[in-house]
């Protein structure tokens, strides 16, 4: 396939204007004999150094695998930037810019081929697709975990069956050097996000799906992180405002989703992620900071936008998929038992490198 996530026809149009967000909500390949990446990266794409005519969207592919940067072009004379996040003035009015956000996160939801298993764990996100999407529920985590706890009662309230993946010390070793090799990555925080979505994953293609709604990109895009919520005390972001912050962290937005989907592929899914749809990136971008976080609450316009959810799940945070579902800390257990003490340096890092 020469353009993956829409019609090369499609893309030739948005090149031709350099429409960032043209509903085309990503796309990724060869086009005219260059290579193209969306303003999100919500597809990767690589190539070898100094050869664009060798590339593949599988970086396993390639002896030296380099990821077209979001937003540009690649060709024989280099990378060119083409497309560029807009950077709207904040809508005044608040309960315009949360029906705005209600409306583009309903479209891009409804707007799924359906039936799609969700990644599910009874957080905001996850919970959205959940009320609008039919297919079964998954979670994963260690048993005692906050994730399944969190899945199992929201999934209650949303009269959902849920599936449990029970993780296992098994799993963690058998798994890393498969999402090592798929991503290309072994910093130890990459490995430790990417193994719950690879297990869960996993789990969902063993049970005959081939696809997986992930509720990835809503804490970027509508401040779902301390750092944006502590910006600039925090001193952890550049930016000196909330919204400045919750910028940055859209910025991120690349890399991570670069690694998150070559870790559903690996497992044998295709990622469905409607948070990251053109719509409600657009809407996203044109909150004020107040939406973003008000008061030591998160996502503000995201949870009033939700309002078909029981109060309960709306209200609701969530940690870090890592943390809540233990995997963080069963990896450093595994670490500090195989003889990777934290007093050494890197101690996950060169844990990781001894199950490779």
């Amino acid at each position: 396939m020469a353009i993956a996530g829409a019609d090369p026809a499609a893309v030739r149009r948005v090149f031709r204007t350099e429409a960032p967000l043209s509903g085309l909500d990503g796309f990724a390949g060869e086009l005219d004999g260059r290579l193209v990446r969306d303003v999100l990266g919500r597809y990767p794409v690589f190539s070898e150094p100094g050869d664009p005519t060798s590339w593949s969207s599988d970086p396993t592919d390639l002896a030296a695998p380099e990821p077209v940067p979001a937003g540009h072009v690649r060709d024989e004379r280099g990378d060119r930037q083409v497309w560029t996040l807009p950077d709207p003035e904040p809508i005044a009015d608040d309960d315009r810019a949360v029906s705005a956000v209600r409306s583009a996160v309903l479209e891009a939801v409804d707007a799924v081929r359906q039936p799609v298993p969700i990644a599910f764990s009874g957080g905001l996100d996850s919970s959205i697709l959940a009320a609008r999407l039919e297919g079964p529920l998954y979670v994963g985590g260690f048993e005692g975990s906050h994730d399944i706890a969190a899945a199992r009662s929201a999934a209650a309230e949303l009269g959902r069956d849920l599936h449990v993946v029970e993780f296992s010390h098994a799993d963690i070793e058998r798994a890393v050097p498969t999402v090592v090799e798929a991503t290309g990555r072994s910093d130890p925080t990459d490995v430790r996000i990417a193994l719950p979505l690879y297990l869960v994953a996993e789990a969902a293609a063993a049970d005959g799906h081939d696809r997986l709604a992930v509720g990835q990109g809503a804490d970027e895009l509508f401040g779902g992180y301390a750092k944006v919520a502590n910006a600039p005390e925090s001193g952890r972001t550049a930016a000196d405002t909330v919204r400045g912050a919750a910028r940055e962290a859209v910025g991120t937005l690349p890399r991570q989703l670069e690694r998150d989907v070559l870790t559903l592929r690996a497992a044998g899914v295709e990622p469905v992620a409607p948070l990251v749809a053109d719509p409600v990136v657009e809407a996203a971008l044109s909150l004020s900071g107040s939406l973003l976080i008000s008061g030591g609450e998160r996502k503000v316009a995201l949870r009033r936008a939700a309002d078909f959810l029981p109060e309960s799940i709306r209200s609701r945070e969530k940690k870090a998929l890592q943390y809540g579902s233990l995997l963080s800390r069963e990896f450093d257990r595994l670490a500090r038992q195989a003889g990777f003490k934290r007093r050494m340096d890197d101690h996950l890092g060169q844990y990781v490198e001894s199950l490779r």
